[in-house]
């Protein structure tokens, strides 16, 4: 590991374009540190074996649970604790930095179009 700094807003410019992008940035541990652009909605999913740790830096998240939602803010930060159900969304969109294990599917434990298998690096 290199013992430099991480300047996210330029990291932030090397994600590909559209609605949905993410990218690793750090790794402490064994934890992956990914800096996610997100506008729409994301799919119901767990993560049986993880919590899920979401830092808004810009914008809006809409964190939904089944029997309530929690609005996220910029310079807020909201952890999923492993096994909850939940679903990301957001109408003008937003820029998070999301903290877990490294490996852990974006999905979670479900399979489908938004599933990335691998998460590259930026």
């Amino acid at each position: 590991m290199r013992l430099e700094k991480i300047n996210l807003l330029e990291k932030f410019e090397q994600l590909p374009g559209g609605n949905y992008a993410v990218g690793v940035v750090a790794k402490m541990n064994d934890y992956e540190f990914k800096i996610v652009r997100f506008k729409g909605d994301f799919v119901w999913h767990r993560h049986p074996e993880t919590d899920e740790t979401f830092i808004l830096l810009e914008g809006t998240l809409v964190m939904n649970f089944r029997d309530r939602t929690v609005e996220v803010h910029a310079g807020e930060m909201i952890v999923v604790p492993k096994g909850v159900e939940h679903k990301p969304s957001s109408g003008n969109g937003y820029k998070a930095l999301l903290i877990e294990p490294a490996g852990v599917l974006n999905t979670g434990d479900i399979q489908g179009e938004m599933t990335l298998q691998r998460i590259e690096w930026v």
